[in-house]
C-alpha cells in the first residue's frame, strides 16, 4: 500500500488533478459556463448537419436533432439568466441550425415539430 495520499500524487494523463479543476471552474461565472456549453452544442450540431469543410463526412441528422433540441432547451431554460448581449447571437445561431436541419431533411418535419421548435416555436424556411 502506498504512503502518499491522492492529493500528493502528481497529475498524469490517467490521474487528473480534480482539486485544481474544481478550483478553476469555481472561478468561472455561470453565464460563461452556459454560453460555452451552448457554443459547444452549436458546433457539434453544425458538424452533424454537414456544415463543416468535411461536409457530409460526419453528417448524422439523428444526432443533429438531439443536439439542436438540447441547445434550444438550454437557451430556453437560461433565458432569464443570461443577458440579451449573450442570448441574441445564440438564438440566431439556433435558428440557423434549425433552418439547416429543415433543408438537410429529405422529409422535413411539420412546422413546430422540428428539433427545438417545442421551445422556439415553428421555424419556416
Amino acid at each position: 500500500m502506498s504512503e502518499t495520499s491522492p492529493s500528493d500524487t502528481p497529475e498524469t494523463p490517467g490521474n487528473p488533478d480534480f482539486d485544481a479543476m474544481a478550483r478553476d471552474i469555481a472561478e468561472v461565472p455561470a453565464v460563461e459556463v452556459i454560453v460555452t456549453v451552448a457554443v459547444n452544442l452549436m458546433s457539434a450540431a453544425a458538424v452533424k448537419l454537414g456544415l463543416t469543410e468535411e461536409g457530409d463526412k460526419y453528417k448524422d441528422l439523428d444526432e443533429a436533432r438531439k443536439l439542436v433540441h438540447a441547445l434550444a432547451g438550454l437557451l430556453d431554460a437560461s433565458a432569464t439568466e443570461i443577458s440579451s448581449f449573450h442570448a441574441a447571437p445564440l438564438r440566431d445561431g439556433l435558428k440557423s441550425l434549425q433552418l439547416a436541419f429543415r433543408e438537410a431533411s429529405v422529409v422535413p418535419d411539420e412546422p413546430g415539430q422540428g428539433p427545438g421548435e417545442k421551445y422556439t416555436g415553428a421555424i419556416y424556411g
